[in-house]
């Protein structure tokens, strides 16, 4: 292990659906915030579309950049090759038909230093994951509830 991944934070990936092709560009400029904020780095970013029969393609920023509301410029070239035509054909598998998706790879910057220290005193990950807000949501009720 080299001295910067011996430095690198956790590397997280989402999938997000656009039913309909629909996108607002609304968190865009929260993405961004998060980047200029040195809290993440976007390895990945990529936009693909799978149409009424199922066919997924990519789709380039300019496309998804055409109506003059969105700067989605600055994403341009965030591509480490992590994602290949097999991860692209997995990511159509999980999105309904007519619909948009991005998948976007991050590092988590903010949290480098702790992954920094723990893989320094030997520390290894063993597991990871992630709770739905739907289930804590449910879990949190639940206790509100009387027996």
């Amino acid at each position: 292990m080299t001295e910067q991944t011996r430095e690198m934070g956790p590397i997280d990936y989402l999938v997000i659906e656009f039913p309909g092709n629909q996108m607002t560009g609304e968190a865009f400029p929260l993405l961004l915030d998060l980047v200029d904020r040195g809290l993440i780095r976007i390895i990945d970013f990529v936009f693909i579309r799978k149409d009424e029969q199922g066919q997924t393609s990519i789709v380039t920023l300019s496309d998804v950049d055409g109506d003059g509301q969105l700067d989605l410029g600055v994403f341009e070239g965030a591509s480490s090759g992590l994602l290949g035509e097999e991860e692209i054909e997995e990511t159509g598998g999980v999105l309904e038909p007519n619909c948009s998706g991005a998948v976007l790879v991050y590092e988590n910057l903010w949290a480098a230093p702790l992954a920094g220290a723990l893989r320094r005193s030997g520390g290894q990950m063993v597991a990871s994951g992630r709770i739905p807000l739907t289930s804590i949501l449910e879990a949190l009720d639940a206790l509100d509830t009387p027996a």
